[in-house]
């Protein structure tokens, strides 16, 4: 059962990642956050009993500012201390997604927010397997910007412009980065390693800014 305390806390720390934290980091946070809601939560991932609470979580469209010359989509939410704070130190979930892209990508947001509300049943125990940590990938089935681009799968790397913990009044969270690969690097990284496909990405200029265009760089 939350406390007034508890509710103190969640307020103060969900304003401070949202207004103080992801603007020291990503400067401009767009027109505002774009929510999870019933058609996602119900209509894509088939869930009766809907938690209002997680209609708050959503993602931000940050488009380039100052130095940083492309576009972030960032969670918001999956580190909200609802219960109070941890035992062990994580705010919430302790996780908040992110993904780079050299341009402006309605598929990004997709993607981001599809992936915030995957993570946040996961956490619930709401669908199988456990919730989404570093170096885990999957298969999309698909391309990633639902058209022609050659990256069909997601490996989840530690952010390597936003490297944590990041500190909140009621705990840390870690950015966890998507990164789209292509089915070769999916392949290689399976044999030799993902720290490894995630090296070769960086040294080409592939990662952790993503263009959906490129080929492949590894395999």
């Amino acid at each position: 059962m939350t406390t007034m305390d508890d509710d103190t806390l969640l307020e103060r720390s969900w304003e401070f990642r949202e207004e103080t934290l992801y603007r020291q980091h990503f400067g401009d946070t767009g027109p505002g956050i774009f929510p999870l809601d019933m058609d996602l939560l119900h209509g894509v991932f088939q869930q009766e009993e809907i938690d209002p609470r997680w209609l708050h979580v959503g993602v931000f469209a940050c488009p380039p500012h100052g130095e940083r010359r492309h576009w972030v989509y960032v969670s918001s939410g999956l580190s909200n201390a609802w219960e109070g704070p941890h035992e062990d130190g994580d705010s919430g979930f302790g996780v908040e997604l992110l993904m780079e892209t050299q341009d402006e990508a309605p598929w990004a947001l997709t993607t981001v927010r599809w992936f915030t509300a995957y993570q946040l049943l996961l956490c619930h125990g709401r669908m199988p397997g456990d919730p989404l940590s570093a170096w885990d990938r999957l298969k999309l089935g698909m391309p990633v910007d639902r058209a022609d681009s050659a990256l069909q799968a997601m490996v989840f790397v530690p952010a390597p412009h936003f490297p944590g913990p990041q500190q909140l009044p009621s705990g840390r969270f870690d950015f966890l980065q998507l990164l789209p690969v292509t089915l070769d690097e999916h392949a290689f990284g399976r044999e030799h390693g993902f720290e490894a496909v995630l090296a070769q990405l960086s040294a080409a200029g592939a990662a952790p800014v993503v263009d959906p265009a490129r080929g492949s760089i590894v395999g």
